[in-house]
């Protein structure tokens, strides 16, 4: 097997270093020369990959894969959200070219609005935030294709190594919305979810990754600080706009069991 990540950051190069210790065939992407390097040591194939209209880059060996795994961010707070759906557009057309069987793509939990309610993938998302409202345009595009199959991946709020949830909050004060629940999953799990999918060839479905157990903001982020040794923040007791991310495929259709809980 072929695997191919258009994306290698903090997630995506954890994955593939993941893969290679499998001996898998990993193909990696970066729109920098610099991470070129990095990739190569790690024992990744790397690429220089660019889907922006303007400064498009493409190297076809990259798109002979099995899997083409895509991790690129949205960014839709810096005003590119449109021009990340035209890269979606873009690679649809890239991998009916090179007759890619299955896509999976990661997008997120923020596809869900908070509707003070538990979600799973069962329900149908209605993002309020211009980045989820983006990711499951993303999502809708690639599902509509008869040509592959796409699996989703909806990670929930990304922790661990860089990642390191006391620093998040340390030391402020007055942070609204104290009680309620937290949607987080760690970086071993991403990876785990991610290579059961692969091993198990469980393609064709969407699914929420998200740590099975939802403390309190206030508890969780002041007991992170806390434990790294950095001020505690301190939040106002109220429990308004706030979801449960759950997930029925995580169990029923992979049977993962979380390594850490949040």
């Amino acid at each position: 097997m072929t695997v191919s990540i258009l994306g290698c950051g903090w997630y995506g190069l954890e994955l593939a270093k993941s893969l290679v210790n499998k001996w898998v065939k990993v193909k990696g992407s970066t729109t920098t020369t610099d991470k070129l390097s990095l990739l190569a040591e790690s024992g990744i194939e790397p690429y220089l990959i660019d889907l922006s209209p303007t400064d498009e880059i493409i190297d076809p060996s990259f798109f002979e894969c099995d899997v083409l795994w895509i991790s690129i961010p949205p960014k839709a707070r810096s005003g590119n959200g449109a021009e990340y759906l035209s890269k979606i557009e873009r690679l649809i057309s890239l991998i009916k070219t090179y007759n890619i069987k299955q896509v999976v793509l990661i997008s997120s939990t923020g596809v869900y609005s908070d509707s003070n309610a538990e979600v799973t993938e069962l329900d149908d998302p209605s993002p309020d935030s211009e980045s989820g409202k983006i990711l499951l345009a993303a999502e809708e595009l690639l599902k509509q294709q008869s040509d592959f199959t796409t699996t989703i991946i909806r990670f929930a709020g990304l922790i661990g190594p860089g990642r390191e949830p006391g620093r998040f909050f340390a030391g402020k004060t007055d942070i609204p919305n104290g009680e309620a629940p937290v949607n987080l999953i760690h970086l071993t799990d991403c990876i785990g979810i991610s290579n059961t999918i692969l091993d198990k060839q469980a393609f064709g479905y969407t699914y929420n990754a998200v740590s099975p157990s939802h403390p309190t903001h206030a508890n969780f982020y002041t007991q992170a600080a806390v434990a790294a040794g950095l001020d505690a923040p301190h939040f106002i007791e109220e429990k308004e706009n706030w979801k449960i991310v759950a997930s029925v495929n995580v169990d029923e259709v992979l049977g993962y069991e979380y390594k850490v809980m949040i």
